[in-house]
């Protein structure tokens, strides 16, 4: 069975040729590109429809994509509010110390004295670096930037983050 990822969300069309307006969930602009296989997941169902990009280019915040045999507004009209996939089996290789946020999205933080902190639930990119919020049984939020200070082991597979709180971090 494929698995996919999600790249993205068709907020509207533009235009009547068949153009629609994504929101981006990645850091991948060649999810994008032209000749790039992406899978529709239409409001309401549980079917995944592949599309290929035929054309893209950037629009004040949004991508504007155009896919393969969907040329005009009434054919792309019903994925307003869809989520845009990509198959897990099509990933680009990261290098080392480089995470999919779905590897990171649910592990476990500890302290490198073994306090437990929480797992995260979210991450936010601010440019300078990621900061992943996480949450604590009792509800608490952490700000944990990921900066070489702070993070200091990162194991995907154990579901473990272990952290050397800076001052202050943890207050």
């Amino acid at each position: 069975m494929n698995e996919y990822l999600k790249v993205g969300k068709i907020v509207n069309t533009h235009g009547i040729r068949g153009e629609v307006r994504i929101i981006r969930n990645t850091d991948f602009d060649e999810r994008f590109d032209i000749g790039s296989i992406l899978y529709i997941k239409q409001n309401g169902t549980d079917d995944y429809i592949e599309v290929k990009v035929v054309s893209h280019r950037l629009h004040k915040q949004f991508d504007l994509v155009q896919f393969d045999n969907l040329t005009n507004i009434n054919d792309v009209e019903k994925y307003k509010g869809s989520l845009l996939y990509v198959s897990k089996s099509n990933l680009i290789p990261l290098t080392e110390h480089e995470y999919y946020y779905y590897e990171i999205i649910g592990c476990e933080v500890v302290t490198e004295s073994g306090e437990r902190i929480g797992k995260v639930k979210e991450i936010l990119s601010t440019g300078a670096n990621d900061v992943w919020v996480t949450k604590s049984d009792e509800g608490k939020e952490y700000l944990i930037p990921y900066i070489e200070q702070v993070v200091k082991k990162v194991s995907v597979e154990d579901k473990t983050i272990t952290i050397n709180p800076m001052e202050g971090l943890l207050d």
